[in-house]
């Protein structure tokens, strides 16, 4: 199993966080089971304010840029998911320029 931490803000602005948080309470079903295809086997968004923080394990084989890539390329209903998200989100300024969501570095795991 891999872990993931990714970060990103939304809009500034309550009605956009509200809706965002909407669709989130109801993520289309395509989405979720293309996310397991792809070897996804958990996600969690947390929310403070407008920045986001995702978790996310996947399979030992997932590779970031390769299977989101699959992820949105072989699924077009994921594909308008993903673009209507964005609507929502602004890319955070610590984020390299080929990032969207920005990759975090874990500094610490409890064991």
């Amino acid at each position: 199993m891999k872990a993931f931490g990714l970060t990103i803000n939304l809009r500034e602005d309550p009605q956009i966080i509200e809706k965002y948080k909407e669709y989130h309470r109801n993520v289309w079903p395509e989405v979720e089971q293309a996310l397991k295809t792809v070897g996804v086997t958990s996600m969690k968004i947390f929310l403070l304010g407008r920045r986001l923080f995702m978790y996310m394990e996947t399979m030992d084989n997932f590779v970031v840029d390769r299977d989101f890539a699959m992820y949105l390329e072989q699924h077009p209903k994921c594909a308008e998911w993903d673009a209507l998200m964005r609507t929502y989100q602004e890319k955070p300024l610590e984020a390299r320029e080929d990032e969207w969501w920005a990759m975090m570095e874990q500094v610490y795991e409890l064991k």
